[in-house]
């Protein structure tokens, strides 16, 4: 490893009007193992016009303090993973959006095929700790100089019993005046609605980010917490940073890692991050150059991030307060506001990406991420297409992120968590969307569940089998639209969104989607909601982004033991050899397809065969 000198090594960007990057500090140099790779650490410090249009869309930039030039300062952490040797970079780099600060590592696949991985800083609120990446942006003050004031709000759903309660959303804004009018808490029932009934100031205190309250927080009720605070960061100087990193890496003679093509992936709150990216017009830099070549939203549904407005809290889990009009890509009229636009046409969309959405069966159940409105009318009664650089995949069958396995459950006696694993698919999927730029060749068709022909229904409608332990889903709801700051009405804000989930079959697994092993030739239930357990308070709410798996019967007499109608394994398969024969028929319709390579096969067969085991010998219930 060699680390530089404090006094830095200064790296100056390429001087010209619109030079975003104006300095770039490297902090550390090493090597990955025997990669091949180096990593490059280090911190790009930024300038932008605000009066510059793609700019002058940023929350508050009008009110950013700015330098000698006019322009508004701030800084992002980097991190560069490049072939050491430039003959085996193919030219490309995926840009990895940091989840709350997180970095991403170096996959094999990424080796193999001499991507570069770029990692930049674009989240004000991450904690400050070793490793985290963040960006360090400017306060919004009112023309005359005073601070501006205003109310911040967080919510919490406790799992169980406290007195006090860490408002980790709310650290980069310290109350002001904790005793003053504005300074509330409430309590509700229902997560995905707003208001609720207030507690008695004098029943609660707060002292820095601690929330005290007599009695305690009960677990499963929802609370939420204002008060006034102070200095609003620029957060939508997030958007610039990318906007500008990638620029500097494609375009400026200082770029330490220069490629032809970039592609950004998000998951989650990052997958919001890039919906967002993109609708707001930052896919076009300031010398009106595209910026990503291409785009890969996963799991983020319908959502988009809530940054770019004052008083943003983006480390926030965000359930049910991710989904405001426009949904989906196309211009739809959205009889709720009378508005009509899309994600990809409005008047700030320059350049479009290729653009790849992937979805769970969470995405569409819960958290208000309503991923069924990316490909249907704003009100949920039709049908849409996607456009033709904009693929969808449906993972069938998962939640928002794997389970490890053995699956365990979130509480003594709740189900299991769901295992059901399409991160292979996520890979195969990553390296079509490469050679669709670099060699023109179109992607696998999009798969995602539709109005038209039944696999895509209201919730009410879903035929979901009467399971032991579970629950009836068409409980459900999705809660209301959030307000987009990019409207003065809001566009439809609280308005009620439309729940449409993916149809099931007779064992309650998604009937369309990539439909992995798992759910091909099941062994179990596996779905995209589970409801809390009764331990964790409120159980008619769902747990966020969470599914559940559960296991079939060994044998026939075991499922009437425990009235479950789906069934048992010996009833399915005639043995473990019959059950693997048809997982590798499902894994061969997978590769002819191009969701997965032929290297997955063995992995995934291995798999098959210790879930097999597993379940064969797990108790009777």
């Amino acid at each position: 490893m060699t680390l530089l000198p404090r006094l830095f090594l200064f790296l100056l960007a390429a001087c010209s009007t619109h030079a975003a990057v104006v300095r770039m500090e490297v902090l550390e140099r090493s090597d990955m193992g025997t990669t091949g790779y180096e990593q490059i650490v280090g911190r790009l410090h930024f300038e932008i016009d605000p009066a510059l249009p793609g700019n002058a869309i940023i929350a508050d930039v009008s009110l950013a303090p700015v330098n000698a030039a006019g322009k508004v300062s701030f800084s992002s952490d980097l991190r560069l993973l490049k072939p050491k040797d430039a003959a085996h970079s193919n030219g490309a780099a995926w840009v990895e959006i940091p989840n709350r600060g997180g970095k991403a590592g170096l996959s094999d696949w990424i080796v193999k095929q001499g991507f570069t991985v770029l990692n930049v800083g674009w989240e004000f609120d991450v904690p400050a700790q070793p490793g985290k990446m963040s960006i360090k942006v400017p306060s919004a003050r009112n023309k005359d100089g005073s601070a501006i004031r205003g109310v911040v709000s967080a919510t919490f759903t406790p799992d169980k019993p406290a007195d006090e309660q860490t408002l980790t959303d709310l650290t980069n804004y310290p109350p002001v005046n904790v005793e003053g009018p504005e300074s509330r808490l409430i309590v509700r029932t229902r997560m995905a609605y707003p208001g609720g009934a207030e507690i008695p100031r004098k029943e609660w205190s707060l002292q820095g980010d601690r929330l005290h309250l007599e009695g305690g927080f009960k677990p499963g009720k929802t609370y939420e917490i204002f008060y006034l605070a102070e200095a609003p960061p620029l957060a939508g100087l997030g958007y610039a940073a990318i906007r500008d990193a990638v620029a500097w890496l494609k375009h400026d003679e200082s770029s330490l890692a220069p490629v032809k093509h970039a592609y950004a992936f998000g998951s989650s709150q990052c997958g919001r991050f890039l919906r967002d990216f993109v609708y707001l017009g930052f896919n076009t830099d300031e010398q009106d150059r595209l910026t990503l070549d291409g785009v890969m939203s996963h799991v983020a549904g319908a959502g988009r991030l809530v940054l770019n407005q004052r008083w943003s809290t983006p480390r926030a889990v965000a359930g049910f307060y991710t989904a405001s009009y426009p949904f989906a890509d196309t211009a739809q009229a959205d009889p709720a506001s009378g508005h009509s636009e899309g994600l990809l046409e409005n008047s700030r969309v320059k350049h479009p990406p290729k653009i790849f959405y992937t979805n769970t069966a969470a995405e569409y159940w819960g958290a208000g991420r309503v991923a069924a409105l990316t490909h249907t009318t704003p009100d949920g009664a039709k049908d849409i297409s996607f456009q033709e650089n904009v693929r969808s995949y449906f993972f069938a069958g998962t939640q928002h992120g794997a389970s490890g396995f053995p699956p365990t459950a979130q509480a003594k006696g709740a189900p299991l968590a769901n295992p059901v694993n399409a991160s292979a698919v996520v890979t195969a999927l990553r390296l079509a969307m490469h050679r669709w730029v670099t060699e023109g060749i179109a992607p696998p068709p999009s798969v995602y569940p539709k109005l038209a022909d039944g696999t895509l229904i209201p919730v009410a409608e879903v035929r979901f089998p009467t399971i032991p332990g579970m629950g009836d889903p068409r409980l459900l709801k999705a809660g209301g639209r959030v307000r987009n700051p990019q409207w003065a009405d809001g566009a439809g804000e609280g308005q009620e969104l439309p729940l449409l989930v993916p149809q099931v079959d007779a064992d309650g697994n998604d009937i369309a989607g990539i439909r992995m092993p798992d759910v091909a030739v099941p062994l179990g239930t596996a779905t995209g909601w589970v409801f809390r357990p009764a331990s964790m308070g409120s159980p008619l709410e769902p747990v966020l982004l969470r599914g559940t798996w559960v296991p079939f019967s060994a044998t026939r007499e075991q499922r009437e033991a425990a009235h479950d109608p789906r069934p048992a394994l010996a009833e399915r398969y005639a043995s473990r050899e019959a059950y693997l024969s048809q997982v590798k028929n499902v894994l061969q319709k997978l590769i002819s397809q191009r969701l997965l390579s032929e290297q997955d096969l063995e992995p995934q067969l291995r798999q098959a065969g210790d879930r097999w085991d597993w379940v064969m010998h797990q108790p009777a219930q």
